[in-house]
């Protein structure tokens, strides 16, 4: 096979295509929108449908279900993708895991998403904080749905060990890009240490059910995306996420193309036919969206 040619990314800069009619987003603050918005200044919680801007925070609030973003609103990272604020963290809230599974309770979840900010000032990376989470829940909201989208740790597999073994039923892990672009769209990750994240979970524990997500829309190829695929199936992800990579300003790397519906469902159906339990794939889709049916019964 002959080598991918190297692409000459353009600035950050510079301009991208005009977004397509499909992407338009219906902008709803109804009641359950601004009743879960109270609820969070209250707790002093924050949600990474705010703090990465994600363009279904309408649809999720009014439907009553969020994402909590853990760990203060601080990342110690400078992804050329992701709006949330970068700098050098000062929070550490100990009681956070309480805070979570009152609101959780409070705003009556049967399946709850907890993310983070990459904390790397921090020995095992938060994972303290997301095992106190699970546990709390657990305790708060017998029977509610807990999974979690960690960071990657900086591959401290202790840390990840005592993740795994709070037995959350979804642990997810993004791996965001193919690897000729990391340097660029990650670049203090590591693809191969994303892959291998992900496979020692499921080792750890073949109970829980792993997730994975790729945006496209940076540049990257068809044939890139499937070997990503492939590389996922050999680490034994379960489900994955493919959605397109929306620019959140002009500080933000710009969009090379927009996929079309179709070109998702074409890239669905390759992952389905990869062997992935559940697959959702749409210009649209993040990786907490639709989360509870994301995963059917019996996965």
């Amino acid at each position: 096979m002959e080598p991918l040619p190297v692409v000459q990314h353009k600035s950050r800069t510079a301009p991208g295509p005009k977004p397509p009619p499909w992407l338009k987003v219906r902008l709803t603050q109804g009641d359950n929108y601004l009743q879960i918005k109270d609820m969070m200044r209250s707790q002093t919680l924050h949600t990474v449908c705010e703090e990465a801007l994600c363009p279904n925070i309408y649809e999720c609030w009014e439907a009553r279900t969020a994402t909590f973003l853990i760990l203060g609103d601080i990342c110690t990272r400078n992804c050329g993708f992701c709006a949330i604020t970068t700098g050098r963290p000062t929070e550490l809230d100990r009681l956070e895991p309480q805070r979570v599974a009152v609101t959780t309770k409070n705003m009556g979840l049967k399946h709850v998403v907890i993310t983070s900010v990459t904390r790397d000032d921090l020995q095992d990376g938060g994972a303290e904080i997301f095992v106190g989470c699970i546990e709390e829940i657990r305790k708060e909201v017998p029977g509610c749905g807990v999974e979690v989208l960690i960071p990657d740790l900086q591959g401290n597999w202790t840390a990840l060990e005592s993740i795994v073994k709070a037995h959350p039923d979804i642990l997810n892990h993004n791996t965001e890009s193919v690897p000729r672009m990391y340097s660029w769209v990650r670049p203090k990750a590591k693809y191969e240490q994303t892959m291998e994240l992900l496979k020692r979970v499921k080792l750890q524990d073949p109970t829980v059910v792993t997730k994975s997500g790729i945006m496209v829309g940076l540049g990257e190829t068809r044939e890139e995306i499937h070997q990503v695929m492939l590389d996922m199936r050999d680490s034994l992800v379960d489900v994955l996420t493919v959605g397109q990579y929306l620019r959140p300003d002009q500080k933000h790397l710009p969009v090379e193309k927009y996929y079309t519906p179709d070109e998702f469902q074409e890239i669905k159906a390759e992952a389905l036919e990869l062997g992935f339990r559940h697959v959702e794939s749409g210009p649209l889709v993040r990786s907490s969206y639709h989360a509870a049916s994301q995963v059917p019964q019996g996965v």
